[in-house]
């Protein structure tokens, strides 16, 4: 972190909250897209990709197994958006921490 003043990194620290996104609106996870035969023989799916996109939310818990959730098509822009504000607090948290250890070191007020 390059020398800035104790107000400067307090300001920016200010902004860094301001510019988070509602906590109420995040998923951790990833989106998967699918495509799907479904087995009738004369369907279009049996000599292409398959139906789909279909989309499928993925996220584990620590110690557990993977769980993938099926995302109907009408929620999948709301999922994304979910998603992205996920890694945008993640990331935001850790530029916050960032500041705190600078002002830690320098034994400012946190």
């Amino acid at each position: 972190m390059r020398k800035q003043s104790t107000a400067s990194l307090q300001r920016q620290r200010a902004a860094l909250v301001r510019r988070l996104p509602s906590l109420q609106a995040v998923l951790r996870g990833s989106l998967l897209e699918r495509y799907k035969r479904c087995g009738k023989p004369g369907c279009r799916c049996a000599q292409g990709p398959g139906h789909g996109p279909k989309y499928y939310l993925s996220a584990s818990q620590s110690g557990e197994y993977p769980r993938v959730d099926y995302v109907p098509q009408g929620y999948y822009k709301q999922v994304e958006q979910y998603l992205a504000n996920y890694r945008a607090i993640k990331e935001t948290l850790k530029e916050i921490s960032v500041i705190n250890s600078e002002l830690l070191r320098r034994r400012e007020p946190l």
